[in-house]
């Protein structure tokens, strides 16, 4: 993979100043000239050109949290992605199912903390069709209503639709009545064919995986859109990811944000044959922030940057930082060791000039901290992993939150 030049130092081309200035003030970029700019465009003017996009979208400044919990409900996984340190093989020793006792108690918990929504995921268990996905969502909304459930992906989708040998349509349509609020961006990776049939040979297509999520658009069932930086994706493929998401936006308008992180090395088959930079991830972020004039909101990841690369991005276009994540383990588990609380997330955004609000799962606003008075106090907020990347860690085991009382 070619790594993107850094010249800032040396004047650009006059087309390339072109479309920065067109793309600052919010006309649509080409693939081609998307390219472009993340391969030659000075960083500095980059980032001024996203960041103008930013306070156009968002005037008054603020940058919105989460806080959620990400539970798993499985680790059994037929599908054995090379990137992937969380997945066991049917039969194998270390796989293990919460029951969904568990699953409540985590999520009893997290409402505990002042969570707004759940995330639930897990391996592509081969007994696991529509039918467990109806009884767990319905589960947790019966039990917490209050909690948004945002979860699972199309690759999952598309598993339990053959497990009970059902339509995609039919599938979306069960678990959403079950209680699904709105679909997750999981299992996105890269979606262009060659780096994906290289990292998750027996996963979907990206084709497929996107035609899961235009049909769940269709159905009033919205989502995020995800991208994995760093196996070994060439530029081109990076931006060919970003259009083909673009495309199925300007039919259906179901994407909520776009989250792109970067490959974590540890714990897997890949292992560390290449990563992304947090040079070619701030132009990255920058450029998507360009060139998707039809999706209103971008989230970096400080989880797999880091919190310093998560607050920098706020200057490159961003305009969420994501969740606490109360509890996170399919990252950790191939080396995400990044934790952040509260106080730190909501003192990145105040420290980068920004004024930090938490959100819900709708980018609506739950609470503005105006002012450093109206800011949170509760110390016991913050990330928790459980998992095998962590000393004593193992994300089959309990892992309580809060004091039993």
């Amino acid at each position: 993979m070619t790594t993107p030049s850094d010249p800032s130092s040396s004047p650009s081309p006059p087309d390339i100043d072109d479309i920065v200035r067109r793309g600052a003030d919010g006309g649509r970029i080409s693939a081609e000239e998307a390219l472009l700019l993340y391969t030659e465009a000075p960083l500095h003017a980059l980032g001024e050109a996203a960041d103008a996009v930013r306070r156009r979208r968002y005037p008054d400044g603020i940058v919105t949290y989460l806080i959620d919990r990400n539970i798993n409900y499985t680790n059994v996984c037929v599908t054995a992605c090379k990137f992937c340190a969380f997945y066991r093989a049917p039969k194998h020793e270390e796989g293990w199912s919460h029951s969904t006792e568990e699953i409540l108690r985590r999520c009893g918990e997290a409402v505990e903390l002042g969570a707004t929504q759940v995330m639930l995921q897990g391996g592509h268990h081969p007994d696991y069709g529509v039918e467990y996905y109806e009884r767990l969502f319905s589960a947790v909304r019966g039990a917490y209503p209050q909690l948004v459930i945002h979860s699972i992906g199309p690759s999952e989708i598309m598993h339990m639709a053959r497990v009970s040998d059902v339509s995609i349509e039919e599938a979306v349509r069960r678990i959403h009545s079950a209680g699904l609020d709105s679909i997750a961006g999981a299992g996105a990776e890269m979606l262009p064919a060659r780096p994906r049939h290289a990292i998750a040979p027996l996963k979907e297509s990206g084709e497929r995986w996107l035609e899961v999520m235009e049909v769940a658009h269709g159905l009033g069932v919205e989502s995020t859109a995800t991208m994995m930086m760093g196996t070994g994706e060439t530029n081109a493929e990076r931006i060919e990811h970003l259009r083909m998401i673009r495309d199925v936006q300007d039919r259906t308008g179901g994407f909520r944000a776009f989250i792109p992180w970067t490959y974590q090395p540890e714990n897997n088959h890949l292992k560390g044959r290449t990563q992304a930079t947090s040079l070619e991830y701030l132009r990255l972020i920058a450029v998507a922030r360009l060139f998707f004039d039809n999706i209103a909101h971008l989230q970096s990841s400080w989880l797999t940057t880091g919190k310093d690369v998560g607050q920098l991005s706020l200057h490159m276009g961003v305009d969420d930082l994501g969740s606490i994540m109360l509890e996170e383990n399919v990252i950790s588990s191939a080396g995400a060791r990044h934790r952040s609380n509260l106080h730190d997330l909501v003192w990145l955004i105040r420290s980068a000039g920004r004024i930090p609000a938490q959100r819900d799962t709708l980018y609506r606003h739950l609470r503005v901290h105006w002012t450093p008075a109206d800011d949170p106090t509760d110390d016991r907020v913050t990330s928790h992993f459980s998992s095998i990347a962590l000393p004593g860690g193992g994300a089959g085991k309990p892992l309580p939150l809060v004091e039993a009382r």
